[in-house]
Formats: structure tokens, C-alpha cells, sequence
């Protein structure tokens, strides 16, 4: 065998269509992948209102329970918040007095509508987590004394939800998808 016979026969290194082969594989694969990552994405999202609402019901039994009333507070932030995260400021809205402050930044706004007499409440929440100016909207009631509902004070029709249970309001009003 020659010098230039073996020179030849050694090469290496990956064919032309060797690497359009694994460039389509990974193409599929991010295909797939993406759109999987973006759902798991907005359901981690979701999940912050599931415990703020949560968190809300708990803080107004609280304040039942010492002042025979629930206490109203007006949404906050004012706006829903977009895809992007904004700050609650717990400290100086109308959530003070019930003790409840949301830690860091939020994706929904929330607020709580009560009762004439003060003895039913809604809590509802909205937010536009996905950025396509669809609204989803959460929410939780305690019906009246009486049994009668109160509309949410963010968005959210108190008649969609089961009352005393934490979930998303009606398709009509933005029901998430996720």
C-alpha cells in the first residue's frame, strides 16, 4: 500500500448528508419540544393564582372571624398585568388590613368584592399570562348569608364558579387553556 493509497482510505469526519440527517432530527424533536415547554410554562403561571386566591379566602375567614364582616379591597395592580410579571404592593393597597401581600411579582390582578352586609364575598383575579390580549379569569365565592352570589370586582361572573372552590370562570369571560 502506498502513502497516497492510505491517505485515501483514512479519512474521517461525517458526510454531507450524515449531518442533514441529524440537523432534521433535532429540527422534529425542537418542533415538538417548544410548544410543550410553553404550555408547561403557563400552567406553572396559573399556579400562582390558585394559591393567591387561596391564600385571599383564608385571610378574609381570618378577618370574619374577628369583625363579623368581610373586608372589600380593589384590584391590585389596578391593571391586569400582561405576560410580564409586576410588583403587588401589598403594604399600602387594601389588602393591608386583611394581612395578605402576594411575594414578589404577579402575573394576575386581584381584588375582592363583598357583600351589602358584609356577609358573602368574591375574590377574583384576571391576568393575560400568555400576552394575546385574551383575558383568563379566576376566582372564589362564599355566597351571602342569604345565598345569594357577589360579582368579582376584577372580571370574573361570581354564577361560573362553585361556590367555595378555587377555579376559572367562565369560557365567555376567558376560561384558560392550560
Amino acid at each position: 500500500m502506498t502513502l497516497r493509497q492510505s491517505q485515501l482510505t483514512s479519512r474521517t469526519g461525517f458526510t454531507l448528508v450524515e449531518l442533514m440527517i441529524v440537523v432534521a432530527i433535532i429540527g422534529v424533536l425542537s418542533a415538538v419540544a417548544i410548544p410543550q415547554f410553553r404550555t408547561y410554562q403557563f400552567k406553572s403561571k396559573t399556579a400562582e393564582v390558585k394559591s393567591n386566591l387561596s391564600a385571599i379566602r383564608i385571610a378574609e375567614e381570618a378577618y370574619f372571624a374577628e369583625f363579623s364582616e368581610y373586608r372589600s379591597a380593589a384590584p391590585e395592580p389596578a391593571t391586569i398585568p400582561g405576560s410580564v410579571p409586576v410588583a403587588f404592593d401589598g403594604v399600602s393597597s387594601q389588602f393591608a388590613p386583611l394581612g395578605f401581600d402576594a411575594e414578589g411579582t404577579v402575573y394576575f390582578s386581584y381584588g375582592v368584592a363583598i357583600a351589602e352586609n358584609g356577609s358573602g364575598f368574591t375574590a377574583d383575579a384576571g391576568a393575560d399570562i400568555d400576552g394575546n390580549g385574551i383575558v383568563q379569569f379566576w376566582g372564589y365565592t362564599k355566597l351571602t348569608a342569604g345565598g345569594t352570589l357577589v360579582e368579582g370586582r376584577v372580571g370574573c361572573s361570581a354564577a361560573s364558579l362553585s361556590p367555595q372552590q378555587v377555579g376559572p370562570c367562565v369560557a365567555g369571560a376567558g376560561r384558560t387553556i392550560f
